[in-house]
C-alpha cells in the first residue's frame, strides 16, 4: 500500500467541567459510541465507523480544553523514526501506557505548548464497522451520526517551529496557508498525512496549549442541516453556521459543548495527494477563507479558545 508512516489523527484527550453531562452531550447529541470509564475522571467514547478501541477521551477538571492530541503511525519502526527525528528539536518526549487498548504512545511536548502522541498498536473496539458482507453499520448511528475523530485546530506560539516539527519529524505535507500581512509567517497552517485536506491545524496565538477547535466527520451537507436541526431542538449553542470553508473546501458548523470547548461537525472537503501545489490565502482574505459565504470573520470566532 503507498500510504505509510502517519496515517491519521486517533486520538484526543479533552478536559471537561462535569463528566457526566459531557459524557451524554457527546453520545446523545453528536453521536458518539460509549466505551467506557477510565478511572474515577475520565470516560472513552469513539465514533460509529471507527475501527479502534476509541478515539475520544473525556477528562473532568476544572477548566476546559486539550490535554494531548495522538496520530496512528503504520508500525513500530515509524514510531522509533519520530523518535530519533524530534531528537533535533529536543522537545520533551515521555510514554504513556495507561490508555485502554492502546500500547505505548510517545509523547511530545513541542513549542506551541502542546503534547502530541504517536502510537502504532490499538485493539479493535468491540462495536466497529462491520467486515463479513458487511451492512452500512451494524448497530444504527444516532444523534449528529458522528463517523470519526476528524481533526483539530491547535493554537498557541512558536508556530513556524512547529509547523517545522509536523513536516520534518512526522512527515506531514502542509496543504494550506493563511498568511500574514506581509506574506513573511503563516497566520494559520493546514496539514495532512493522508488524502484529507488537513488532520491538525496550527494558529499563530500568544497563549501556549489552547484548542480553537476539534472536529467530527459526518457523511454530507445533508448531515451538516440535521445536526443543525439537533442544535436548534436542544439549545445548543452555535458559533458559525451552517456555512462551507474555502479553506478545504468543508462543509461545517462550529458550536460549543457544556464546557465551553468548540466543537466541529465537518463534511465534505477535497482530497490531498502529495504532488498537489499549495493553497495559498492573503490576510486580506482570510474572511472569504474561513466563511466562504459570508466573507466575515465572527469576533467570538478569533477570541474564544479553551
Amino acid at each position: 500500500m503507498a500510504l505509510k508512516g502517519i496515517l491519521r489523527s486517533g486520538l484526543i484527550q479533552l478536559r471537561v467541567l462535569d463528566l457526566e453531562e459531557s459524557v451524554d452531550f457527546y453520545h446523545d447529541r453528536i453521536g458518539l459510541t460509549k466505551v467506557g470509564k477510565l478511572g474515577n475522571d475520565r470516560f472513552m467514547l469513539k465514533g460509529y465507523d471507527e475501527f479502534d478501541h476509541h478515539s475520544v477521551v473525556l477528562r473532568e477538571a476544572d477548566s476546559p480544553g486539550i490535554d494531548f492530541m495522538c496520530f496512528k503511525a503504520l508500525d513500530e519502526e515509524t514510531v522509533k523514526d519520530v523518535i530519533a527525528k524530534n531528537e533535533k528539536f529536543g522537545y520533551e518526549r515521555y510514554e504513556v501506557t495507561d490508555q485502554p487498548g492502546f500500547g505505548t504512545i510517545q509523547m511530545f511536548k513541542i513549542a506551541n505548548g502542546h503534547t502530541i502522541g504517536v502510537y502504532s498498536e490499538v485493539e479493535l473496539a468491540e462495536q466497529k464497522p462491520m467486515t463479513c458482507n458487511p451492512k452500512i453499520w451494524d448497530k444504527e448511528p444516532h444523534g449528529m451520526e458522528a463517523n470519526l475523530f476528524d481533526h483539530a485546530l491547535l493554537a498557541g506560539p512558536n508556530q513556524g517551529e512547529c509547523v517545522n516539527w509536523f513536516v520534518e519529524v512526522m512527515g506531514m505535507a502542509i496543504t494550506e496557508v493563511l498568511y500574514t500581512e506581509d506574506k513573511n509567517g503563516y497566520i494559520c497552517t493546514w496539514l495532512s498525512s493522508n488524502t484529507r485536506g488537513h488532520d491538525v491545524a496550527l494558529l499563530n496565538f500568544p497563549d501556549a496549549g489552547k484548542l480553537h477547535h476539534f472536529s467530527f466527520q459526518l457523511s454530507g451537507w445533508n448531515d451538516i442541516g440535521r445536526a443543525a436541526d439537533i442544535m436548534a431542538r436542544y439549545n445548543i449553542k452555535i458559533d458559525a453556521g451552517p456555512m462551507r470553508h474555502g479553506v478545504t473546501r468543508g462543509q461545517t458548523i462550529y458550536f460549543f459543548d457544556p464546557s465551553g470547548n468548540r466543537v466541529e461537525t465537518y463534511a465534505g472537503g477535497y482530497e490531498y495527494f502529495p504532488d498537489a501545489p499549495l493553497r495559498e490565502w492573503s490576510a486580506d482574505r482570510a474572511g472569504e477563507g474561513i466563511f466562504y459565504y459570508t466573507k466575515e470573520l465572527n469576533e467570538r470566532f478569533l477570541t474564544v479558545l479553551t
